[in-house]
């Protein structure tokens, strides 16, 4: 099997941040010719591809509308469209808890909603449809946090609401890596509340590392990415690539930070070269 990719970035940062290096030459072995375009690019005849992946489309928060329309006009699009609409938001996380799925504790607060009452102790505002953790911040009850807070409610953004976890600062976050439903690996995630953006300034920058995590954390990643997989009525093998980012909760135990499934970096360069060829693997599998 032979075909055409376009990984997908943003005019900021065209050719994503590096992390794929290795991908295109795996995709190629396979009889794939892969080039980058930006989504906004209308000189891009996506629909003459045979798949489309999101990769680096980055700056999508500040246009969602016009980047969820894009998505329903690209037919080989992988994740789907169907896909990008409900993961672009992180209201996502109260419908995977509410299917069971151990959560960081999230609350959601409209734009029109009064301030609640601040949870003890720090805890994380940011909004619902964001990337890069651009917009979150770390707080304790205060003016800081309410003023945070109406800037994101006057921009028109559903806000969460969790409370810290201070494993964070320890552990950091672990992402566990899935190419088509299958795991792959895992890497390591420094604390980045507080961090600089990058020179692009569409994401936040971090420190990673390779890891492999423990049982616990493998079945719940599994767990998150089953009830995902239902609330879609989809199959697992569906999603081309998936990265489930946990924290360590206040008993050990791993709670759901965060399910990633339009545009998140994969940690090629935190893993073994053979995690190129399982993606590759996985591209034709999706065209099978």
């Amino acid at each position: 099997m032979s075909g055409s990719a376009i990984f997908v970035a943003c005019s900021a940062l065209p050719e994503g941040d590096g992390d794929e290096h290795a991908v295109p030459e795996a995709l190629a072995d396979l009889g794939f010719k892969t080039r980058w375009a930006a989504w906004d690019d209308t000189t891009v005849d996506f629909g003459a591809a045979d798949i489309v992946v999101l990769r680096a489309t980055w700056d999508y928060a500040e246009r969602r509308d016009e980047f969820l329309s894009w998505t329903e006009s690209v037919p080989t699009l992988a994740n789907a469209a169907e896909v990008v609409r409900w993961n672009t938001d992180k209201s996502y996380l109260a419908e995977l808890g509410d299917a069971g799925v151990a959560v960081v504790p999230t609350t959601l607060i409209a734009p029109d909603d009064p301030a609640p009452r601040w949870p003890k102790g720090e805890f994380v505002l940011k909004p619902a449809v964001g990337a890069g953790s651009r917009g979150a911040g770390r707080f304790t009850a205060g003016d800081a946090a309410a003023a945070h807070l109406a800037g994101l409610q006057a921009d028109g953004n559903t806000t969460l609401l969790q409370p810290y976890q201070s494993s964070v600062d320890s552990e950091g976050e672990i992402a566990l890596v899935y190419f088509g439903g299958v795991y792959s690996h895992a890497f390591s995630k420094a604390a980045m509340l507080g961090r600089e953006l990058d020179e692009s300034g569409l994401y936040v920058t971090e420190k990673l590392a390779p890891v492999q995590p423990a049982a616990a954390f493998r079945a719940l990643a599994e767990d998150a990415l089953d009830a995902t997989a239902a609330l879609l009525g989809i199959l697992r093998a569906e999603l081309l690539y998936a990265r489930v980012d946990l924290v360590a909760g206040p008993d050990g135990r791993p709670l759901l930070l965060e399910l990633e499934l339009v545009e998140p970096s994969l940690g090629f360069r935190q893993t073994e070269a053979a995690a190129a060829w399982r993606f590759a693997s996985a591209v034709r599998q999706q065209l099978a």
